[in-house]
């Protein structure tokens, strides 16, 4: 299934460069277990904490998008992005700790150190595109944080598919709703489009990192649901154990 948000033939083009990665994420055995309500609670109550810790560092990232647009409305934008990241992070907690089945786990990641530390691909994530949108061009941190509206919109619409009449009963429902969201659609259509004027603008140099830079979160967003879904933690010993 695909979802056309594209605002031109730059943004066109870039979603055809990213089709294998969708494929590969829309493949991924967490999303289609949680359309058919068959995820382990401890990896979707995990997911969801390493979504808020992600949530809060892309919204420092939208706020230094926020501060180095040179447009009003382009800042307005991302400003209130940033501040409806943060809103979602907290709606989300709220809801995980009023469902008491995803409490009881949330309460034994707790416990266990690994509740609120960011798993090593949310950390490195995170720590990507703060450092692009403070540090290299504004086209580029459009770039970067780009993915995060556009798959998110994307695969909301495939996930819903996917669940298609969802019984009263299922553990997922609301949140695999909650993927589909018009308002949310809007905003990533409005992404797109300021994207696709700073590629339009951008010298040959920038636009081709600005490229890459969009490729590179893609595989991000593919690593995020794939490690969340692992628990991954810090424990080297996974590592030392395969090598």
């Amino acid at each position: 299934m695909t979802t056309d948000f594209s605002a031109g033939p730059q943004t066109t083009q870039l979603w055809n460069r990213v089709r294998p990665i969708l494929e590969q994420i829309e493949a991924l055995p967490f999303l289609g277990q949680l359309a058919d309500g068959s995820l382990d609670v401890k990896s979707f109550t995990n997911y969801i904490i390493q979504d808020g810790i992600y949530l809060t560092g892309y919204a420092k990232a939208m706020s230094f998008l926020a501060a180095g647009a040179n447009d009003r409305d382009e800042s307005r934008f991302w400003a209130g992005s940033a501040a409806e990241a943060i809103t979602v992070e907290e709606e989300m907690h709220g809801e995980l700790l009023a469902d008491s089945r995803l409490a009881a786990v949330h309460e034994e990641l707790i416990s266990s150190g690994s509740g609120f530390q960011a798993s090593p691909t949310t950390l490195g994530y995170v720590s990507f595109l703060v450092a692009t949108a403070a540090s290299r061009s504004y086209g580029e941190g459009v770039a970067g944080v780009l993915p995060c509206f556009w798959v998110y919109a994307h695969m909301g619409k495939v996930l819903v598919e996917r669940a298609g009449q969802m019984s009263a009963d299922h553990p997922y429902r609301t949140w695999v709703q909650t993927y589909d969201s018009p308002e949310f659609d809007e905003s990533t259509r409005k992404a797109v489009q300021l994207l696709e004027q700073e590629l339009e603008n951008a010298p040959t140099e920038v636009a081709a990192r600005m490229r890459d830079t969009f490729e590179q979160a893609c595989v991000y967003e593919l690593h995020f649901w794939a490690s969340a879904h692992a628990l991954q933690d810090w424990d080297a010993a996974v590592l030392v154990s395969q090598s």
